[in-house]
């Protein structure tokens, strides 16, 4: 047990976590150099592409010191983005150390320092690494200089790396090995295992990541989910070296897996604790939530005989991803399809392009909602996720939507540029911090439905990429909301309804008739393209018809009969209104989303 060292990667997104633990795994043996490629611990395509960790993974590596020791490394590799942020806390609180990965061309981000919070919490030994040293735009001596100051430890504990060229990472090993203690244990309790993420395999059903802390699990104990009284025999227990090897046991310190048998991934929930159901723990290790969605949006094939492939790329997605959830709806403007939630913008973004890639299916997003509860005058409170289902107003006594707490991490340079932008979009400043010389932390607290769609966009282009932000739900707060609705045709499209601010509504009515105006595809007959609120139409625009010059072969003669004709032309036109359809373009939903732009 004194051998053992359990340890995680922390970093901002892109400051070269996977590359360190690529370099890791080089050093110590665990892949040879044939087997290696780059970001391994990122299994998909994506991570490879966004170069940002969405599954946590595990792996264990032997490691010998310059003395002949040899030490069993598991290294528990986190997800890196703040949609994330409850499977990072899991993650940590299966570990005793971790690295603070800090690149140093960038400095400190805030997703560094909301990590190192974490982690901080979870009562962790913290190794800081300086990361990409080897760049010319590096600033070694300023980010070491913000690192002492934040983390109060001497500036030789800062091991300067890169971890491309592998400079350096021989001496986070060492200092691993050194610095974080072996896991507490005893053997003797009954057993409590964390699971801190999982993954369905078609063979052996969904397979927990897990973290033993006290006593032992083999392949033939009976065991128990604690948070659902789910009772299952394991397939297979083993360990990640890196890929699966059974070993049949795991004890108290260990890292592995168990493989469930368990069909889908909401009965084996991240954060749950696994016991003996003949034995069970009188407690379960603390920290279980249930993760719940923060956006919701409509998901629709963009060709109907689609639906039945949609549901069957859902369910499989589901699988592997317990907070992702689902439930039919249908639309007039859109037919049927699915309204999602997700835990957050990037969450979305990354089911988005699984559906499209992985099973090939072209799909119609409509615009991202938060869930707001409503109050309603008969004493009744409701809670809806998509903004058709609000009542009518004359039934709301009071509508509560979602507000965050936001610290954004920005060189201070551009502190008025990120006050204007958060003040627009009804932003409340807490309180600022100096974490370091040039550098300032603004604590905000937000509406989620402001933050959603485009501010991260908008906060990078405004301050050349240099701010960085991260979110946590904070509370729900009534608000002077209204619904906007857009009229076709004097028809309500679901799709394009929002819940919006009552001092908002009037320009981004406008705004959105205006954008529509241009993008629907102009039709035999005009289209009136209108914003309704309040029980009046705020903004109305006109999406002219396409005409046939009936007069073409009228080459002067009696003016009654070129009347004639444009009255027979009129009536025609009429007649079509009545029967049209309006076709809507994926660029329309779209509109909703880029309204400032």
């Amino acid at each position: 047990m004194e051998k053992i060292r359990n340890f995680c990667i922390i970093a901002h997104v892109d400051h070269g976590k996977s590359t360190l633990a690529d370099r890791m795994l080089q050093m110590t043996g665990t892949i040879s150099d044939r087997e290696m490629t780059e970001q391994v611990l990122d299994s998909m395509d994506l991570e490879r592409e966004k170069g940002v960790t969405i599954k946590a993974s595990a792996v264990r590596m032997v490691y010998t010191d310059p003395q002949g020791t040899d030490y069993e490394f598991n290294l528990i590799d986190t997800p890196g983005h703040v949609d994330f942020n409850y499977e990072v806390s899991r993650a940590l609180y299966a570990c005793e150390g971790a690295i603070l990965v800090v690149d140093a061309t960038q400095g400190i981000e805030a997703q560094t320092l909301a990590n190192l919070y974490l982690a901080l919490d979870a009562n962790l030994t913290i190794i800081p690494v300086l990361n990409k040293v080897d760049l010319p735009s590096a600033d070694v001596e300023a980010v070491t200089k913000d690192l002492n100051q934040l983390l109060g430890v001497d500036e030789e504990e800062i091991i300067a790396i890169s971890a491309k060229t592998g400079l350096g990472v021989d001496r986070v090993l060492e200092a691993v090995a050194r610095r974080v203690p072996p896991p507490t244990i005893d053997k003797e309790k009954p057993l409590r295992a964390l699971i801190f993420d999982s993954h369905y395999d078609s063979y052996k059903g969904v397979i927990a990541y897990t973290r033993v802390f006290d006593g032992v699990v083999s392949a033939t104990d009976r065991i128990l989910m604690m948070a659902n009284g789910v009772k299952v025999t394991p397939v297979e227990v083993g360990v990640f070296a890196p890929n699966l090897v059974p070993t049949g046991r795991l004890e108290a310190g260990d890292v592995g897996y168990i493989a469930t048998g368990l069909k889908t991934v909401s009965e084996c929930r991240v954060g749950d604790t696994i016991t003996n159901a003949t034995k069970p723990a009188e407690a379960p290790l603390p920290g279980y939530k249930h993760a719940k969605p923060m956006v919701f949006a409509g998901v629709y094939p963009a060709d109907g005989d689609d639906y039945s492939n949609l549901k069957d790329a859902l369910e499989k997605l589901q699988l592997n991803d317990a907070s992702l959830t689902f439930e039919p709806e249908s639309s007039e403007a859109l037919n049927f399809g699915f309204r999602c939630g997700f835990l957050g913008l990037f969450h979305m973004e990354i089911i988005q392009e699984r559906i499209e890639r992985e099973y090939d299916l072209n799909v119609v997003f409509t615009a991202p909602s938060v869930e707001y509860k409503v109050d309603l005058i008969d004493g009744k409170s409701i809670i809806i996720d998509t903004p058709a289902d609000l009542p009518d107003m004359g039934q709301v006594k009071e509508i509560f939507e979602p507000w965050m707490t936001l610290e954004i991490f920005t060189p201070t340079d551009y502190y008025g540029v990120v006050m204007e932008l958060v003040k627009k979009r009804r932003g409340i400043f807490v309180s600022q911090e100096y974490p370091a010389a040039n550098r300032v932390q603004l604590n905000y607290e937000i509406p989620l439905s402001e933050i959603i769609v485009d501010f991260f966009d908008f906060l990078k282009s405004s301050t050349r990429g240099y701010a960085s932000m991260d979110y946590q739900f904070l509370e729900y707060r009534a608000g002077n909301l209204v619904k906007l609705e857009i009229l076709l045709n004097e028809e309500p499209v679901d799709a394009l309804t929002a819940i919006v601010h009552k001092q908002d509504a009037y320009h981004k009515g406008q705004a959105l008739v205006s954008k529509l105006k241009d993008i629907i595809p102009r039709q035999m007959f005009t289209i009136p393209v209108q914003a309704f609120s309040e029980g009046r139409v705020i903004s109305r625009a006109n999406v002219k018809a396409l005409r046939k010059d009936v007069l073409a072969k009228c080459y002067g003669g009696d003016i009654t009969r070129k009347k004639k004709l444009l009255e027979k032309q009129k009536k025609g036109k009429k007649r079509m209104k009545m029967v049209g359809s309006v076709e809507l373009p994926q660029e329309a939903f779209m509109a909703i989303l880029r309204l400032d732009n």
